[in-house]
This record gives C-alpha cells, sequence and structure tokens, in this order.
C-alpha cells in the first residue's frame, strides 16, 4: 500500500489579525507557498513523492484570498480546517468565506472551537472542541463534519477515543511522517517560516531515514497511548 504525503499550510503573506504566541512561526509569504505548491504537486504527478493530500488550518483569510484561488488554477482540491470560534472574527474565514469553498469543492472539517491543545481537556471543554464547533460548522455548510485536526498537533489517547466514540472518519495531526491511505489517523508534514521548496523536500526526505521512522514512529505511539 503506497504512501500519502499530507502537506499542511497555515497563514499565507501578511496575517489581517493578532497572532496568538508562536503562530508567526507557520506564516509564509505568497511566493513561497506557490514554489512549494507546486514543487509538491508536480513531484507527486512525477512519482518522486508519493500521492499528495492538502490541508490549511487555522482559518485564516489567506485560505481564500490566496489558497483557494491558487488551488483552483492548478485543479486542486484541499481540506480546510475551521475554527467555530473564529467564524466572525476579522482575519478569519466567515460563514460566506466557508460556504464558498465548499461550492468550489473543497473539503470542510473542524479544527475545533479556541485554537486550544485538546489534551488534558475536561468535560465541557471536550465537548466544546470535539462538538459544539462541529455542529457549528456543519451549520455554516449544511453537510455533516467528519474530519477534524488536532490543533498546535497536541493529543493523547483520551481525545483520540472521544473523537472515534463521536463518528469523525479521519483525524489529522502534525507529526510530519508519510500517512498511510485509509487510515483513520493522518500525520502531515507543516509549511513553516523560512521554508524553501530544497529545504521543505529535505525534511520529507529526511523522514525516510530508517532513524528518523523509528523516532517518529516511537513519538507518535507514546502520543497515543498517554
Amino acid at each position: 500500500m503506497a504512501d500519502v504525503l499530507n502537506v499542511l499550510f497555515h497563514g499565507i503573506g501578511t496575517p489581517q489579525r493578532e497572532l496568538e504566541p508562536g503562530e508567526d512561526v507557520y506564516w509564509i509569504d505568497a511566493d513561497t507557498f506557490h514554489r512549494i505548491l507546486d514543487d509538491v504537486v508536480a513531484a507527486s504527478a512525477a512519482g518522486a513523492l508519493p500521492a499528495l493530500r492538502l490541508s490549511f488550518d487555522d482559518s485564516n483569510t489567506s485560505d481564500v484570498t490566496v489558497g483557494l484561488p491558487a488551488l483552483l488554477e492548478r485543479g486542486l482540491t484541499a481540506d480546510f480546517f475551521v475554527l467555530a470560534g473564529r467564524l466572525r472574527s476579522a482575519g478569519s474565514l466567515d460563514a460566506d468565506a466557508v460556504r464558498e469553498l465548499r461550492d468550489r469543492g473543497m473539503g470542510i472539517g473542524t479544527h475545533g472551537m479556541h485554537h486550544r491543545p485538546w489534551r488534558g481537556l475536561d468535560e465541557d471543554a471536550r465537548r466544546d472542541e470535539f462538538e459544539t464547533a462541529r455542529d457549528r460548522i456543519a451549520e455554516v455548510t449544511g453537510a455533516p463534519v467528519r474530519r477534524a485536526a488536532c490543533p498546535l498537533g497536541r493529543y493523547d489517547r483520551r481525545t483520540l477515543g472521544e473523537l472515534r466514540r463521536l463518528g469523525y472518519t479521519e483525524v489529522f495531526t502534525s507529526d510530519r511522517r508519510y500517512a498511510r491511505p485509509g487510515r483513520w489517523l493522518q500525520p502531515r508534514f507543516s509549511v513553516r517560516r523560512g521554508d524553501t521548496v530544497e529545504t521543505f523536500r529535505a525534511q520529507i526526505a529526511a523522514s525516510r531515514a530508517p532513524a528518523a521512522r523509528t523516532r517518529n514512529a516511537l513519538a507518535g505511539t507514546v502520543k497515543r497511548l498517554r
């Protein structure tokens, strides 16, 4: 069974809102976005990289002003993981933008309510993040929301167990390793500030080294079992 390369983008260009601490690391300029997008698409099509899936986290307006046009120009689709708590916030996707993504053939998933780690939440917070957020996004799209992306890449056994119980069909992480098609848990490679086509391809290649594969597999096991 062939691997899948999940590539994750966050903010592109100039933020239109005040960023949370540490968020700036995941913002890239538009030229870098286009270059990396073209490179991974071409490499995947040529067989130099595995099957490719694209996604966007954090509900930034650049999803529709930069990301969506680039995808449409190339005949691509992606999954957009929406923060329900930002639907009415400046600089973030609003309901009309989410519906535009849906109408253009993009997948819509949940990134929770408040962009906080899902590990260690109490019962009320879990309900807010896993159920209320999902239902709010579903009201906007008019369709069930069945995919989730873990904010800040943090999760644990309880988180995953609750997401399974609630019927999510796929859960995306930021574990920086290849995924397997059809698996419930889908690790992704985040594009970060300072990345270039060359450095990003190098990171992907390095994850294939035996030592890196062992280390990444162990890290994922620890997260799932703790």
